[in-house]
């Protein structure tokens, strides 16, 4: 029966190992964007196309390496971004695959350019403008030094 323990608690953690996904920058630029009107701005918009690929991570867990970017702390609005705040999406540097909007569990130390990994669940949003094509809920992250 001890071994029978062992066996199950051997499973246990190796089903939390391999349930997170290391992804890429390159992996998410599997995307495709049309110029769409939404009526409620009265504006065109971006509207994202996820490819299969992009689609089978949704609601699972990644992690991903960039640039952390604190872009209004006052209200817990953060990014990670494929480059420095120079070179980031909102200052035309790359597109809105480039970049993904986090919500921690627990408010983080990090600084704006620390390279840091990020790891949550991945939600893929098309439809809402306000916010990012790319979500993580539930992140925790880790500082490279």
């Amino acid at each position: 029966m001890r071994n029978k323990g062992v066996y199950l608690i051997f499973l246990f953690v190796c089903s939390f190992c391999f349930s997170q996904q290391n992804v890429t920058w390159q992996d998410l630029s599997k995307i495709k964007f049309t110029d769409t009107y939404f009526s409620e701005y009265d504006d065109y918009f971006m509207y994202p196309t996820f490819s299969t690929s992009i689609k089978a991570l949704e609601g699972k867990q990644i992690t991903i390496k960039g640039y952390f970017l604190d872009v209004v702390a006052k209200e817990n609005i953060y990014m990670l971004s494929k480059g420095p705040m120079a070179s980031c999406y909102f200052c035309g540097q790359g597109g809105p695959e480039s970049a993904i909007e986090l919500v921690f569990i627990n408010k983080q130390n990090f600084k704006t350019d620390d390279i840091v990994s990020i790891t949550g669940t991945l939600k893929l949003n098309q439809d809402d403008v306000e916010h990012f094509n790319y979500i993580l809920t539930d992140c925790k992250g880790i500082l490279h030094e």
